[in-house]
């Protein structure tokens, strides 16, 4: 549920109200916001954030036959912005804790072919950055952070996407801060932000005539109405991050104590996690099967929760491209997530009623696990 404002609408009211609903002031307002606020030099405003993941992989020169490194626990467009470009995913498992990739098993994953490796800020929790820069330079592959979850997030105290080589940032809805659809290209290397502006406007040189293509490009374009929204969200960024840790901090002094659930960590050291959402993970005994009825059975009491993610090496589209890919890290987390409700406005006694009603369902499954009855099936009824 997107945080809005009066003063969100009223921006975007202002808006149609001009002759610039597209290239125009507002979208070179939004982009020198958001490059001032992560500190970078170039911020190149586009129309979602799998946009912003293609042009960077293509604004790297990645081609066909090259090999870049993705996580598989992570939203699918990470690889399909990889094979836009005919170029080969490569899956490599996470860390438990952060349920960032796993630096450990990146470097074994590198073959000739590697050029890029593309990490996500899961969640709003920085990756590794010095490790997985260290095996960047010493095998001269270039870096992608994938900051979509992650706005605000900081490693060292220094803010994520201004790491790798290129970045991107997604500001769908479900986002800290939004611009209805909308991302971000992020880089400090001024020649490849301007082939981004290129490529997101049907490959045309800004200093050429409107019909004058040098690029072949795309239509990428993001409207002055999505950055005037997303100008009056970043306004309030830093208040807007606070409160959701705050509701973060609220979910986990609640489930705490319960031993049949790990929480995402509040602190990690060098690391400020910009909270995206909530996502917990039943114990070890606790199967899919049990995951999808509580699921099920939380939404019948009026309680929405989600699953993060299904790993993308698993999905109809990529299995035949990773059959002989075994990533027991990504595949256990992914059968044992909840996400529970997490948006800005959500009140104390709501996070206290989807605790209590977790614990009590965490509770009968653990009963009927113990007594060894077959409650749960395949539907998810009990």
């Amino acid at each position: 549920m997107p945080d809005i404002e009066e003063a969100d609408i009223q921006a975007v009211s202002d808006v149609l109200r001009t002759r610039h609903l597209s290239l125009g002031p507002k979208l070179e307002e939004l982009e020198a916001a958001i490059a001032k606020y992560i500190r970078i030099s170039n911020a190149v405003a586009v129309n979602s954030g799998t946009s912003a993941l293609h042009l960077c992989v293509r604004a790297l020169g990645i081609r066909e036959g090259d090999e870049v490194i993705v996580p598989s626990f992570a939203f699918i467009a990470v690889a399909n912005a990889v094979r836009y470009e005919r170029a080969t995913p490569v899956f490599v498992d996470i860390e438990q804790e952060t349920l960032n990739l796993d630096p450990c098993r990146v470097e074994a994953a590198i073959t000739p072919r590697t050029k890029a490796i593309i990490l996500v800020h899961t969640f709003g929790c920085p990756a590794d950055m010095n490790a997985i820069r260290d095996i960047a330079r010493r095998h001269h592959l270039r870096v992608i952070e994938d900051g979509c979850e992650a706005i605000g997030a900081e490693f060292e105290g220094q803010k994520v996407g201004t790491f790798g080589d290129i970045g991107a940032f997604g500001f769908y809805p479900n986002k800290q801060i939004t611009t209805g659809e909308g991302g971000v290209v992020v880089t400090e290397a001024n020649a490849m932000a301007n082939l981004v502006r290129k490529l997101r406007n049907q490959g045309r040189d800004h200093t050429a005539g409107w019909y004058q293509h040098s690029e072949l490009g795309f239509n990428y374009r993001i409207s002055d109405i999505n950055c005037a929204l997303g100008i009056g969200q970043l306004n309030r960024i830093d208040a807007i991050l606070e409160r959701r840790e705050a509701i973060a901090r609220s979910y986990h002094g609640l489930l705490r104590e319960s031993s049949q659930l790990r929480l995402p960590p509040l602190k990690i050291p060098l690391r400020t996690v910009s909270w995206f959402v909530y996502v917990v993970r039943l114990g070890m005994r606790f199967t899919q099967l049990h995951r999808d009825w509580i699921v099920e059975e939380m939404r019948k009491r009026g309680i929405g929760v989600g699953r993060y993610f299904a790993p993308i090496h698993l999905q109809p589209i990529y299995r035949m491209d990773s059959r002989s890919c075994t990533l027991p890290v990504t595949e256990s987390v992914a059968s044992r997530t909840l996400a529970l409700p997490f948006f800005n406005q959500i009140q104390e006694h709501q996070v206290e009623e989807v605790c209590a009603t977790l614990n009590d369902l965490l509770e009968f499954a653990g009963v009927e696990m113990t007594s060894g009855m077959e409650c749960f099936d395949a539907s998810g009824d009990s």
